[in-house]
């Protein structure tokens, strides 16, 4: 009896096309100088949901459908009267993928879900925090195919942060781009 163990498509892909490629332009000795994904972490604040508990079940539900992880929901670190917030009050919801979950996110969402969003023509190439890893805003939800938009009762976006081990932009933005993420090259187009 063999068992064979499932490598997503886009692991093989960073294996045998982005490691050669990385090695090549930057010089790397070793293939452990390469830098990697590590994580995607996706991060969703709720409004509203100092009012209704009912919202947070909800966001955590759908990011679970959207990750296939089981979300968390986040809580508030301190008082603040103004916002009528509580400390240890669920405002939000998260989750972290590592590994073939990773890979299948990353996947679906370059594949599937970035061609879905309206008038998309690319993602910025400036969201790079200088360590190496990127951060993405998704305005509406209803972009992943796994979500049923006869089912939600609101439209909310989350924040999508991809951790590399990079050391520079440079590195992590053709880390990235040689994934296949679709970025939209800003200072050949004249843009800001």
């Amino acid at each position: 009896m063999s068992t064979t163990t499932y490598i997503p498509r886009l692991h093989v892909k960073y294996r045998s096309e982005v490691v050669p490629t990385l090695m090549k332009k930057f010089g790397y000795k070793t293939v452990m100088q390469c830098p990697k994904l590590v994580k995607i972490c996706l991060n969703q604040g709720v409004k509203g949901s100092t009012s209704d508990k009912k919202l947070i079940d909800e966001a955590v539900k759908e990011m679970t459908t959207i990750s296939g992880q089981q979300a968390v929901s986040t809580m508030s670190k301190k008082d603040i009267s103004n916002f009528k917030l509580r400390k240890n009050m669920p405002i939000g919801c998260r989750v972290t993928l590592r590994n073939v979950r990773m890979y299948e996110f990353l996947d679906r969402f370059i594949s599937v879900s970035l061609p879905r969003v309206r008038d998309f023509k690319g993602i910025g190439e400036k969201s790079f925090d200088g360590r190496g890893n990127y951060t993405l805003g998704v305005n509406e939800q209803i972009i992943f195919p796994e979500i049923n938009i006869d089912k939600i009762s609101r439209i909310s976006g989350m924040d999508i942060t991809f951790v590399t081990t990079a050391r520079t932009n440079e590195e992590a933005y053709e880390l990235l781009k040689e994934l296949g993420m679709p970025f939209v090259n800003m200072t050949k187009t004249g843009g800001n």
